[in-house]
C-alpha cells in the first residue's frame, strides 16, 4: 500500500514534472531517431532519473534505519506523516509561509551547468548522465518521497519506495518527450490539483504506520531493533 502511493506521487506529480522537467525532455538528442532507438533513448534517460530517486531513497532509508536502531521508528514515522499534512495545508490553502525570495543556490547552478554542458553535445551516449543529473534538481514532489523513505525504516526498502516514485513518472515523461505534449492544459492542472491529495494520503498512511495499531501493511506492528537486541540476548543466556 505504502508503495503504491509513491507510485501514485510520482505519476499524479508527473504532470507537474511536465512543466518543469519537459523543456529538458524535449532538447535530449532523440527527436531525429527512428522508432526503437528513439524510444531506447528515452528510456535511457528515464532510466537516469530513476537511478537516482533509487540512491536517494538508499541514502535516506539508511538514516531512517538509524532512528529504528534507536527505537524511534513510530514517533518518526507520526512526525514525518503530520509535517507533510501541515505542508499541504500551508502551500495549497494559500498560506504563505515563505518570503518568496530564493536565494542564490551553488548546488544547483553547478547541477543546472553540468546538464547544460550534455545537452549541447547532443549525443546518445550522454542520455543517461543527463538522466542523472536531472534527478538530483531540487523539486518540491521528490521531498515527500525523501521523507517516505526515511519512514521505511530499511535501506532497500527506501530504495524501492523512490524506485516506484520515479517509476509512476514514466509514463507522463515519454510522453512528453515522444509526442512533444501529453495532453491539455486542462487536464494537466486537474491532475495537479490531485498532488495535495496523494500528498496527503501519504500523510495519513505514514501517522498510522507510527501508530502501531496492528492492521497488516497498513500500519504493522514496529518492534523496535533495541527491544529485539535484549531479548535475543536474554534467551541465549
Amino acid at each position: 500500500m505504502f508503495v503504491f502511493t509513491s507510485f501514485m506521487l510520482g505519476f499524479v506529480g508527473s504532470f507537474h514534472c511536465i512543466g518543469m522537467c519537459g523543456p529538458i525532455a524535449l532538447t535530449l538528442p532523440v527527436q531525429h531517431l527512428k522508432d526503437s532507438k528513439k524510444l531506447a533513448g528515452i528510456l535511457l534517460y528515464n532510466a537516469g532519473r530513476i537511478s537516482t530517486y533509487a540512491l536517494l531513497g538508499m541514502i535516506f532509508g539508511w538514516l531512517g534505519k538509524q532512528f529504528y536502531l534507536g527505537g524511534l521508528q513510530q514517533g518518526l514515522s507520526i512526525a514525518t506523516g503530520s509535517l507533510l499534512l501541515l505542508i499541504v495545508l500551508l502551500k495549497y490553502t494559500g498560506i504563505r509561509w515563505t518570503n518568496g525570495r530564493h536565494l542564490p543556490n551553488a548546488y544547483t547552478r553547478k547541477i543546472k551547468s553540468a546538464l547544460g554542458t550534455l545537452l549541447r553535445q547532443q549525443r546518445f551516449h550522454t542520455l543517461y548522465a543527463i538522466g542523472l543529473l536531472n534527478g538530483f534538481l531540487p523539486c518540491g514532489l521528490v521531498y515527500p518521497g525523501i521523507a517516505g523513505a526515511i519512514a521505511t525504516g530499511g535501506v532497500g526498502k527506501g530504495m524501492l519506495f523512490m524506485a516506484a516514485f520515479g517509476t509512476g513518472t514514466l509514463p507522463a515523461m515519454i510522453g512528453v518527450t515522444w509526442f512533444g505534449h501529453l495532453i491539455s492544459i486542462s487536464v494537466r492542472n486537474k491532475m495537479r490539483n490531485m498532488i495535495p491529495v496523494v500528498i496527503s494520503i501519504m500523510g495519513i498512511l505514514l501517522i498510522l504506520r507510527g501508530l502501531n495499531l496492528g492492521i497488516p501493511y497498513i500500519s504493522p506492528t514496529l518492534m523496535p531493533q533495541s527491544e529485539n537486541v535484549v531479548e535475543n540476548c536474554c534467551h541465549k543466556s
